[in-house]
């Protein structure tokens, strides 16, 4: 069987192209979410702008020419993805550029999309908008880069390439083999135990990927109708996709977890339908019962899982509510502990903390001067701080403004 993928211009590509200092303005404005949808937050918030500080600002050593478009945590190394291909190592402790040794790679072509650590392996993955995928392997003191493998690889193009149903339509006159993605790859995520990774693109296809051989094991054509912007995978192996197309869909491999079978295949399981603009962020719970959504269309919208009363149906995802309060898109979502922290296109972060179904805004963070791309978190003890008895997390935030920030969020009691 020979497929086909319609290659019909993507309303999130005119945005998602525009340079820095557009991407903060009236592009990235749209519609407030359905009234319908209660708000799980209060409109006056008593506890806004709980105790939090920022303690240093990154600066990029490249003149302000590029902004910071991925970041992700390494033990004691923040690793960041610039949108002009860079990866760059910064150390947490002194919260400077190793510059001590090859702490930089430059890579592909644009904007280095996402970045992913399999931990175990001291293996980064970075996702490009040249639609290819990177493999690096870290040394142990996680600073120089060696390069291991571009995705898809000879070697698995090689053995496609001469069986015809392999084969997909890209254009008109144009095909190529279906381990091929032909637009921007927006986002990866591993799975829990490292051996498969997820790759989606604003081709509108999602992959799956041996993490052992890099073999790209299947490909979901048409998985939505419009750029797919966001993945992210549950422990037992179930994942979400995001798209520009309003929708989250869940996807699961029906055939059991027999690793040995030649195709893998996912099936959709479910269409979670509520947001009325593009979706840009996904984030799953620290327990895996919520999963946070974020859009163009301001809110931050909550999904429970609910018990089934069989298998078929328990873990299926109901809408609860919504979390409001930013002025613009939301761009990125990070969990720590029971906070959520959302970055959005009106410059500014907010933290979330919900006990039960009611939510509250703790804290908004200020100081960035352009929309907020990327966010992580993680906790962080401070041991020798004899002030810091408090608990606290750090926030690291990544802006069209150039620059990292890093935040101190202290955790308040129940």
């Amino acid at each position: 069987m020979e497929y086909h993928y319609d290659s019909g211009s993507s309303s999130s590509h005119s945005n998602h192209y525009l340079q820095p200092q557009q991407l903060g303005s009236t592009s990235l404005t749209s519609q407030r979410s359905l009234l319908s949808v209660p708000s799980l937050n209060p409109r006056h918030n008593p506890h806004i702008n709980h105790t939090s500080h920022l303690i240093t600002t990154l600066k990029s050593h490249n003149n302000n020419s590029s902004y910071t478009s991925s970041l992700t945590l390494f033990g004691k190394f923040l690793l960041t993805g610039s949108s002009d291909r860079e990866i760059t190592t910064w150390n947490r402790t002194t919260y400077e550029e190793d510059t001590t040794t090859n702490n930089k790679v430059i890579a592909g072509k644009g904007a280095v999309k996402s970045l992913v650590i399999q931990s175990n392996k001291n293996t980064l993955f970075s996702a490009h908008q040249d639609r290819k995928i990177r493999v690096w392997k870290l040394t142990n003191d996680q600073t120089k880069y060696t390069h291991v493998a571009t995705l898809p690889t000879l070697g698995d193009r090689a053995s496609k390439i001469l069986i015809p149903k392999n084969h997909v339509q890209i254009r008109r006159h144009k095909k190529c083999t279906w381990v091929h993605h032909v637009d921007t790859v927006s986002s990866l995520a591993l799975s829990k135990d490292g051996k498969f990774l997820y790759s989606v693109s604003w081709d509108r296809t999602i992959k799956i990927w041996r993490t052992k051989d890099f073999t790209c094991l299947e490909s979901i054509t048409n998985a939505h109708d419009d750029a797919i912007n966001a993945v992210v995978v549950s422990y037992d192996g179930t994942f979400y996709s995001g798209s520009a197309d309003k929708r989250i869909k869940v996807w699961k491999n029906l055939q059991g977890d027999d690793h040995n079978k030649k195709k893998h295949k996912h099936s959709l399981v479910d269409t979670l339908e509520k947001h009325n603009s593009g979706i840009n962020a996904l984030v799953l719970s620290s327990d895996e019962s919520i999963l946070y959504s974020g859009a163009c269309d301001r809110s931050i919208l909550v999904w429970e899982k609910e018990d089934g009363d069989n298998d078929d149906e328990n873990g299926k995802m109901v809408l609860v509510g919504a979390l409001r309060g930013h002025k613009n898109s939301i761009l990125c979502l990070a969990v720590v502990w029971d906070f959520v922290c959302s970055g959005s296109a009106d410059k500014t972060i907010r933290i979330w903390r919900g006990v039960g179904r009611d939510y509250c805004c703790l804290s908004i963070l200020e100081g960035h001067q352009g929309s907020v791309k990327c966010l992580t978190a993680v906790v962080e003890h401070c041991d020798d701080n004899s002030e810091s008895e408090e608990p606290s997390f750090l926030v690291y935030s990544g802006s069209l403004d150039c620059d990292i920030k890093v935040w101190q969020i202290f955790v308040p009691a129940i």
